[in-house]
């Protein structure tokens, strides 16, 4: 029992960013840029006298550049900035993250240094190639190979319990492990699917503005007006497009490459299951 307490599997401490405090973060500056960047008045011209005299602000005027173009798409561009910079932000994030919890070697290498190990016998060695290793393949081979030695000298189960029993310590670290190696993955995966709806409201509130300038124009349309509008409404599905793009291919890379390394965990888990059962 005591054996068992001390050998329990233990999380890596791969706790990343946190969510809450990076979305705000993004946000601000999301909001800031399409203020002060977007929306300054070197980005826009004003043609008509009517606006000078008015004294009507710049960024009322006509865009001059793409960054006043991109402006025009109203308050919801902001949003959809987030969006963008939040896939950016969490891709490079868990890229980093399922990099340390590799390890220091290919875990191809890895897997063959242990098979090897455990072919001579060498428990003790095979340990300190997970202590090389680290991250979550590291982690949780170790634990299984230090369940391998305390249940090889075991003499109160039965074969088939101390597979079963080794078998469940593996599991159980494989579990531990995988918070750590999914944690902002739902954030992509929302975003794949909300940045649409959000460039949806968008171009919405854009056709809504073209169909008021003309329904106010009296028969006569305010050009303007209603090339602002269609200009809003396409603006924002474009970029909640490449925002959603961007998540689902950030998404669907990162959970491939999850995939693949609790594959190659498991993989590891059955050489060391198959070298017990062939020794004890």
């Amino acid at each position: 029992m005591e054996n068992n307490q001390l050998n329990q599997p233990k999380k890596t401490n791969n706790t990343g960013l946190n969510p809450l405090l990076t979305i705000l973060l993004l946000l601000i500056i999301s909001v800031l840029t399409y203020i002060f960047i977007l929306g300054d008045d070197s980005n826009f011209v004003r043609l008509n006298k009517s606006d000078i005299i008015n004294d009507l602000s710049a960024n009322e005027g006509t865009p001059s550049n793409v960054l006043g173009i991109i402006y025009k798409g109203g308050f919801i561009v902001p949003i959809l900035m987030t969006f963008a910079l939040m896939v950016i932000v969490f891709s490079i994030e868990r890229f980093f993250i399922l990099s340390k919890a590799a390890g220091t070697k290919s875990i191809s290498q890895f897997m063959t240094e242990i098979k090897t190990a455990l072919e001579k016998n060498e428990i003790n060695y095979a340990i300190e190639l997970c202590d090389q290793q680290k991250g979550s393949v590291g982690n949780v081979v170790k634990e299984s190979l230090l369940s391998y030695k305390n249940l090889g000298v075991d003499q109160t189960l039965s074969q088939e319990q101390k597979l079963n029993a080794l078998n469940q310590t593996i599991e159980e670290a494989v579990t531990l492990e995988m918070p750590s190696l999914e944690k902002n993955m739902n954030i992509l995966s929302t975003i794949a699917s909300v940045a649409t709806l959000v460039a949806l409201m968008g171009t919405v509130m854009g056709m809504i503005k073209s169909f008021f300038a003309l329904g106010n124009s009296g028969g006569a349309p305010d050009a303007a007006q209603l090339s602002n509008g269609i200009a809003e409404a396409l603006i924002n599905t474009a970029l909640g497009i490449g925002a959603s793009a961007l998540a689902i291919i950030a998404y669907n890379y990162f959970t491939s490459k999850i995939d693949n390394l609790i594959f190659k965990i498991e993989e590891i888990g059955f050489i060391i299951q198959k070298s017990f059962k062939s020794k004890h």
